[in-house]
Formats: C-alpha cells, sequence, structure tokens
C-alpha cells in the first residue's frame, strides 16, 4: 500500500489505511467548516466509509451542529481531538477524510474549491482548481469513475 494512503492523528494513537484514493477533494470555505477546524478552510477527500480501514486506536464521534440542520459526525481521536473523517447527514456509507490527516496530504490537492462565497478576505486561491460560490454540480464536475463509486456505496447502503 503507498504510504500516501496511510495517515493517524497527531498523537499516533490512530491510524488508518486507504483501500482506495479518494474520489473527489474538496477544499470547503464554508464558515463552519473554519469555525471546526480554527483555520481559513479544510480540505476534504470524499470517500467510501468502506474504504478506511482503522488499523490501530478506535476514534470517537463527535455531533456538531451545522447551519443546514442535518446531523454532523466527526470521527477523533479522544487522546489529541485530532479530526480524521466527518459523516455529514450521517449516512454511514459516505465519509469526507481530513486530507491533513494523511501522512503525505500534499498528494491529494483540491479538485474544487467550495463556498468561497465565505472565504476569508486575505487568502487567494491558485492552483487552478475550480470555484465556486456555494457549491456545484457533481455529475458535470466529478470524474465518471468517481461517480461510479459513489453510485456503487450509495446502492449498496440502501441494500443492506
Amino acid at each position: 500500500m503507498s504510504e500516501a494512503l496511510v495517515g493517524g492523528c497527531f498523537c499516533g494513537r490512530i491510524r488508518y489505511r486507504l483501500k482506495a484514493k479518494p474520489m473527489f477533494v474538496n477544499c470547503c470555505h464554508c464558515s463552519d467548516c473554519q469555525r471546526q477546524v480554527g483555520s481559513a478552510f479544510v480540505v476534504n477527500g470524499v470517500i467510501e466509509r468502506d474504504n478506511i480501514e482503522i488499523t490501530e486506536g478506535e476514534p470517537i464521534v463527535v455531533m456538531l451542529p451545522t447551519d443546514s440542520g442535518r446531523p454532523h459526525d466527526v470521527f477523533r481521536c479522544a487522546e489529541c481531538q485530532t479530526a480524521l473523517w466527518s459523516d455529514y447527514g450521517r449516512r454511514g456509507w459516505l465519509s469526507f477524510l481530513r486530507i491533513a490527516s494523511l501522512d503525505r496530504p500534499s498528494d491529494f490537492p483540491p479538485d474544487a474549491h467550495i463556498f468561497t462565497r465565505s472565504k476569508v478576505g486575505w487568502l487567494s486561491i491558485e492552483g487552478g482548481a475550480p470555484v465556486f460560490e456555494v457549491y456545484y454540480d457533481m455529475k458535470t464536475l466529478w470524474p465518471p469513475a468517481s461517480l461510479a463509486r459513489r453510485e456503487a456505496a450509495e446502492s449498496k447502503a440502501k441494500a443492506t
């Protein structure tokens, strides 16, 4: 397994490996993300929950409120509180992996910048990824293979 596909928390108690690369990587500039991570944005890799394998430790789930009212569960290390991934909407089959928790986060640049309407004013967005005031149409932006993976994961979840 490539070392680009392993990661963990700050203190080392929790380690994980990805069985596949994220389907898509969003750099989110919404005010919720800014407050949750204490930074100007968060970089999330959208991945099937089944493709995250915990190899050491066990995260705790912290439930956070959102502006949308939908549940937001953040999987964190109980010791150092590093956020490892989230489940927006409590779907159970789809995770938003915190790219910075990977051992090699630089291997996963954003595919898109979202919710830039609330981006901090001093930040310049460079790198060529498309920028959206709010969100985008997944069917036009995501690669076909990623859309197929997402559809398969959702169908599998609905069947169980």
